[in-house]
């Protein structure tokens, strides 16, 4: 498994509880998902943070961009994605993310399930009234973040429609993922998750992640 990791200093401000930061995540990803290759696509980043990040990826697997914002370094890691063999999986990582110890076997379980796309985040939006910000079709998993893994051979098929939804400055994630699955394209994730987003109102549910 390919694990293309994208981190910056910029972006939206967030509300994170205190043990989601760029290193805590960083060091989380390496060691539960060691055995992995890891490549690091660093955005705007500071000399404080490169000298983070070369603590635990060595130089030679990070790219240093100037991009600015999430849509473009996420087509800078499709671009990367592409170049591998089609039966690779292609984990897309983004920087606030927590896991739990067994990610990579739940991961690598989900592909023989029949899925085109796996993410280990449960998305709260499901267990929410849509006008309360929840999910309008929790009927299936449809969402998710940037955060997800797929066969590079679905890469190639759906590239056009993934290119389509991070063509500004902002990934256009929910609206993708629709397209997806009216394409057949499905999207699993396990319940209880196994990764949370960093963001406090959307932590996956039935885990306390301050122990992880």
């Amino acid at each position: 498994m390919k694990i293309i990791y994208r981190i910056s200093d910029s972006g939206y401000n967030k509300i994170k509880p205190n043990y989601i930061d760029n290193e805590k995540c960083l060091d989380n990803a390496t060691e539960v998902l060691e055995g992995a290759i890891f490549h690091v696509i660093a955005d705007n980043t500071s000399p404080e943070t490169n000298d983070m990040i070369q603590k635990y990826i060595t130089k030679d697997g990070v790219e240093y961009v100037s991009k600015g914002n999430g849509a473009s370094t996420f087509n800078l890691a499709l671009d990367k994605a592409l170049t591998y063999d089609d039966d690779e999986i292609i984990y897309f990582l983004e920087n606030d993310y927590l896991h739990k110890p067994n990610s990579l076997k739940i991961l690598e379980e989900g592909f023989t399930l029949g899925a085109s796309f796996i993410s280990l985040y449960d998305h709260p939006d499901k267990y929410m009234e849509p006008n309360q910000g929840g999910n309008p079709y929790c009927e299936m998993t449809n969402s998710t973040t940037m955060t997800f893994a797929a066969k590079v051979s679905t890469l190639k098929r759906v590239e056009p429609i993934l290119r389509k939804h991070t063509s500004g400055s902002h990934p256009n994630d929910f609206q993708m993922f629709l397209e997806l699955r009216e394409m057949g394209e499905l999207l699993t994730t396990p319940i209880p998750g196994y990764s949370t987003h960093g963001e406090t109102s959307w932590l996956s549910p039935h885990t306390d992640w301050s122990k992880i």
